[in-house]
């Protein structure tokens, strides 16, 4: 039974419940779960306590590449193709934060606004926040949100600021590097280690000048790697996301991809690589969250202070500090 006077902790209201009523598609259920998650709020470890059992369907799509190459038009392009199928998308747009006021402009709001009334598509702009890699710290967890509320794709759409963008490959599924024509994308390509991390390339604007020679270029990049027999050869597929074309091509090579994964036993690999740089970064976060909450900081400071005499080498400090008082 529920205590009528303790509705705001109550069973009926809890994490617990939140998650619930998201997976039956109350949307601002779901939009505060996703706000516990970015905070780091209290409510956190009861959300992904009960979201557990709940996770492990979803399909994560990456898509990553320099500004301008029409990753949120392609984003928007997927929606509608899977949301054809009959499939439930979520899309998780980071946003650069502003070094100056900290918000960030949400791009994916602007050019998703065929979808915004659809109650089986849900968009969700999050702030990088100044985390490298072109996402934000709480992807992970906000990845996990989205699977056990029941969306059947999830589409993570990076920062966009180039060659530093390698991490969502950790997050995803499958991986698109997504380049222009004329924007010397993809020689930049090679240079980030984005030829490594993609699982399909997509020529996007390939109706413009140039495209063929991006396409050549990519397919070069691509025969240079070394793959052992039986290993996954990256795609390129050409589209124009704003007219549509090319989609069912992409579409197809993804269900490919899926399959190969499934097949294989890569898709699981990366499942398991993905739960535990999680658990090593919560991990990290409460070690920092610890060793900085000392009170007044007066072991670290003193610590800090024989380091910058010479007294100290910064690794025997840093024993010290984690080893605690004496």
């Amino acid at each position: 039974m529920a205590d009528s006077g303790a509705a705001v902790t109550s069973p009926a209201t809890g994490p617990a419940a939140a998650v619930q009523r998201a997976r039956d598609g109350d949307v601002r259920a779901l939009g505060r779960l996703l706000t516990w998650v970015e905070n780091g709020a209290p409510e956190l470890r009861q959300v992904l306590a009960a979201a557990a059992p709940l996770t492990g369907r979803a399909r994560v799509l990456g898509l990553t590449g320099a500004p301008g190459v029409g990753k949120s038009t392609l984003s928007g392009a997927l929606v509608a193709a899977y949301r054809q199928r009959g499939l439930r998308v979520g899309v998780l747009a980071v946003d650069p934060s502003s070094p100056f006021t900290g918000g960030a402009l949400l791009g994916d709001r602007v050019r998703m606004q065929q979808h915004a009334t659809d109650p089986d598509v849900f968009i969700r702009s999050m702030a990088s926040r100044g985390q490298l890699g072109g996402l934000s710290r709480a992807t992970p967890q906000a990845l996990r949100v989205l699977d056990a509320a029941g969306f059947d794709v999830i589409l993570v759409e990076t920062v966009g600021v180039g060659q530093a963008e390698v991490a969502v490959a950790s997050l995803a599924d499958s991986t698109l590097v997504i380049v222009a024509p004329g924007l010397g994308d993809a020689i930049q390509a090679a240079k980030a280690g984005i030829l490594e991390i993609g699982d399909l390339f997509v020529v996007n604007k390939s109706d413009q000048p140039g495209a063929q020679e991006a396409v050549r270029d990519l397919r070069t990049m691509i025969a240079m790697a070394q793959r052992a027999p039986g290993d996954w050869k990256p795609p390129i597929v050409r589209t124009v996301a704003a007219s549509g074309a090319g989609l069912d091509d992409l579409t197809g090579q993804l269900d490919s991809h899926w399959a190969w994964l499934d097949d294989t036993g890569e898709g699981e690999r990366r499942r398991l690589a993905r739960a535990r740089e999680e658990i090593s970064e919560i991990a990290l976060a409460e070690l920092r969250r610890r060793l900085g909450g000392l009170p007044g900081d007066a072991r670290l400071d003193e610590l800090a202070r024989q380091v910058a005499a010479g007294e100290l080498d910064p690794y025997a400090a840093a024993d010290e500090l984690i080893s605690g008082p004496q």
